[in-house]
């Protein structure tokens, strides 16, 4: 049994959409560990100076995102509270013996991220006002897009290691799965999959506090074997809201789960780096 629970305030300002985002995230760490999700819970917090038909909305988005994972909303639980607060706790299983952990990828893997990165950066954009209409809908549709296919797209093969990329951002999580692996990671920077404006609006210092914090927490961990732009650099500790997997897989299976992906993604994906011998550095940066 997987049991996980995630909520969180408003990154949009409709509540359908806000509704389908959060149940998107907290449906993904089920996902990260190969599962599939059974039943929902709603958690909502709510200020009295909003109206119903507001909460009726952002539960309908949840509701609609649970129903597309083949799941069963149950019930859940609201209070009133000053700031919105949506989210769920999601009961999921998986077998034994399949079970994807961050702590299992081998030397010679190959990671694949299943979405593109750079939502903190377009979602501290969009509550500014100053995104662009196609950056909001590129942002949406990727925070409401379900991990459930990617997941699909490569269970059955050797996958040795998984995690979801949240809130310390695409290094932060990736240092997760070197340490708990006991080995180390090579990043190639230049083919990480990033949203369409995220560059621009970092070199504009579009930037969320979370970004410093990742990086903060990351000093020491990080070896930079060739020089990179320093907005790519931001947005490899852009704290994430419903990003993608990083997969390991075994070499072997790469073809396979590139072509399934293909079939099954909504989202651009790419390999993005390699599992090798621990060395001095958990991440190495190339």
């Amino acid at each position: 049994m997987i049991q996980t629970l995630d909520f969180f305030t408003p990154v949009v300002d409709d509540p359908y959409t806000y509704g389908q985002i959060a149940a998107a995230n907290a449906l993904s760490d089920v996902y990260a560990m190969g599962g599939e999700p059974l039943t929902a819970m709603n958690i909502v917090c709510f200020p009295s100076c909003l109206s119903i038909e507001t909460m009726r909305e952002i539960l309908r988005g949840g509701a609609d995102k649970v129903k597309e994972a083949g799941a069963i909303l149950a019930g859940g639980h609201s209070v009133e509270d000053d700031e919105p607060k949506y989210g769920l706790s999601i009961t999921g299983t998986v077998h034994p013996e399949k079970v994807w952990a961050n702590g299992n990828a081998k030397v010679g893997d190959v990671l694949i991220l299943t979405k593109p990165i750079g939502l903190g950066i377009l979602n501290t954009a969009i509550k500014a006002d100053i995104s662009t209409q196609e950056q909001y809908d590129d942002a949406v549709k990727t925070m409401i897009a379900l991990n459930k296919y990617s997941k699909r797209a490569v269970e059955g093969l050797r996958v040795s290691a998984c995690t979801d990329i949240t809130g310390f951002g695409f290094l932060g999580h990736t240092y997760e799965v070197a340490k708990a692996s006991n080995v180390s990671i090579e990043i190639f920077s230049d083919e990480i999959p990033i949203l369409e404006g995220a560059k621009e609006l970092a070199g504009m210092g579009i930037i969320p506090a979370g970004m410093y914090s990742n990086k903060k927490y990351l000093d020491g961990k990080v070896s930079y074997v060739n020089r990179i732009e320093e907005v790519i650099d931001d947005i490899l500790y852009d704290p994430q809201t419903s990003g993608g997997l990083l997969v390991a897989i075994n070499p072997l299976d790469l073809e396979r789960a590139l072509k399934a992906l293909e079939k099954y993604s909504i989202n651009p994906y790419a390999v993005v780096g390699t599992v090798v011998d621990k060395g001095e550095y958990p991440i190495y940066i190339k």
